[in-house]
This record gives structure tokens, C-alpha cells and sequence, in this order.
């Protein structure tokens, strides 16, 4: 049996993945956090990273200005929650703080990353 889906290239796909993650995981804090107050703004990271990620699968040149688009609300969003998440790791020392201080910073770096990888191949889309 043979897939369906025709993966254009193996850079793109290590991105889309990125993305994808990514997606889920703001999909989480938008679940999560909803009892306590509603985060639209997330919800509407997420839905753009699901986007992005098919972009770049698919290799659409949109995928490309996207990217470069997003990455300025994520770095900010990522900055907020790492700056919120370091306070509360003073005031509360805990191994859980420390790692989700640890997946922030990695986020931001990824997402620096993929935002200077995309834009520098940008050509190479079609």
C-alpha cells in the first residue's frame, strides 16, 4: 500500500512537524487554561501553525510568508510565558517549573530557527 501523501521535500517536513507540534501543544494551553480565563489569541496561533505545517508540507510559497509572519507573535507569546514561567519558578522551586522554563526556551529557539531556515530558502518554494 502506498501513501498518499507525496512529501516534496525532507526539509519541509521537519518543519512541518515543527509546526504541527507546536499547534498541539497551543491547542493544550487553550484546553487547559479555559476554566480559568479564555485565550483567543492562542486558539488563533495554533489554527496558523496547522496551516503553516500544511504549507510547508505541501511546499506552498504562502507557507513561506506565513512563517515569517508567525514568527513574531510565537517569539512574543514564547518571551511572556518564559518571562511568567521563570517568576513562578522563584516563588515556587519546582522540577516542573524548571522543565517547562526548559521546553520554552527551546520553543523559542526552534522557532528562531525555522524563522531564519524558511526565510533564507524562501526561493526555493514554489
Amino acid at each position: 500500500m502506498t501513501s498518499r501523501l507525496q512529501i516534496k521535500r525532507r526539509d519541509a517536513l521537519l518543519l512541518a512537524v515543527f509546526y504541527a507540534v507546536v499547534g498541539l501543544l497551543e491547542i493544550a494551553i487553550v484546553v487547559l487554561s479555559i476554566s480559568s480565563r479564555i485565550l483567543p489569541h492562542v486558539g488563533a496561533l495554533a489554527v496558523l501553525s496547522f496551516i503553516a505545517a500544511y504549507g510547508l508540507l505541501r511546499a506552498k510559497k504562502w507557507s513561506v510568508w506565513l512563517v515569517i509572519i508567525l514568527f513574531f507573535p510565537q517569539i512574543v507569546f514564547g518571551a511572556f510565558s518564559l518571562y511568567s514561567m521563570i517568576i513562578l519558578y522563584a516563588l515556587i522551586p519546582d522540577a516542573v517549573f524548571l522543565l517547562a522554563n526548559v521546553a520554552l526556551a527551546l520553543f523559542m529557539i526552534l522557532s528562531f530557527l525555522s524563522f531564519v531556515y524558511v526565510a533564507a530558502k524562501r526561493e526555493t518554494f514554489q
